[in-house]
């Protein structure tokens, strides 16, 4: 399969939407705000099958100490097959030089996350005020 990866920040709606809802993530729910949100971001990366959204990640990012990996997610027909761990080497890489890059996971992920290095924090406790539900 060839998947295409670009630096983008400019995307459909409908790309955004659709790509958030195959996860099931509550936030596919808003396109307009995740149009915004990627347009907002420090750098965005994207996995292409074609013209299909199949993937992507985002970076919030302070320009020197910190970055925020907010949204990683992948197509479920195009998960297991690297695509996720390309998307996080290319960021990872991105901010290489960076003294935090920082991630929440949910429970299920944290091996795929601990594969790429990111270790589970002792004595800290994400916390949130959201009215998103995943």
């Amino acid at each position: 399969m060839n998947i295409e990866y670009k630096y983008t920040q400019d995307f459909e709606q409908s790309q955004l939407q659709d790509l958030f809802l195959s996860v099931q993530w509550s936030s596919g729910q808003y396109p307009d705000k995740l149009q915004i949100a990627m347009k907002n971001s420090d750098c965005v990366i994207s996995a292409w099958h074609g013209d299909t959204l199949v993937g992507l990640i985002n970076a919030l990012s302070d320009g020197v100490m910190t970055a925020y990996f907010h949204y990683l997610l992948v197509r479920p027909e195009y998960q297991s097959q690297g695509v996720g761990k390309q998307l996080a080497s290319l960021a990872l890489s991105k901010y290489n030089d960076y003294a935090r890059k920082v991630l929440i996971a949910y429970d299920k992920e944290v091996g795929f996350y601990q594969g790429l290095g990111f270790e589970i924090g002792t004595g800290k406790t994400p916390m949130f005020v959201t009215y998103l539900t995943t």
